[in-house]
């Protein structure tokens, strides 16, 4: 998929320099090619729970983020995290304090 549909699939209005951005996050992300369909799932299946998956703003990964207020609406997108991660072999980085984690890309344990 190209940088600019994906951008655009995250409620992102591509620019130059967004694409300039996505580009290094793909470079950085440990396999992406195997699991971008898989990252537009989870995005998809966690907007209703009030979580997403998002550009960083400080480090060259995905990031998603968990804003779900409702407890069980939070438990079922930490599941939803969980399953994305166990099934599809992702390794994510949990952010201290926060409800979010960073895409290291396929392969646990890299």
């Amino acid at each position: 998929m190209q940088s600019s549909a994906m951008l655009n699939q995250l409620g992102y209005i591509p620019n130059d320099i967004l694409i300039d951005q996505f580009q290094k996050i793909k470079e950085n992300t440990i396999g992406y090619e195997k699991i971008e369909k898989h990252i537009m799932d989870l995005h998809d299946a966690l907007k209703p729970l009030n979580s997403y998956v998002a550009m960083s703003n400080s480090n060259d990964y995905l990031k998603i983020k968990i804003e779900a207020i409702i407890p069980a609406l939070k438990e079922e997108a930490f599941e939803k995290v969980e399953h994305f991660s166990d099934k599809f072999k992702v390794e994510l980085q949990k952010v201290d304090g926060k409800d979010t984690f960073y895409i290291l890309g396929f392969g646990k344990e890299l």
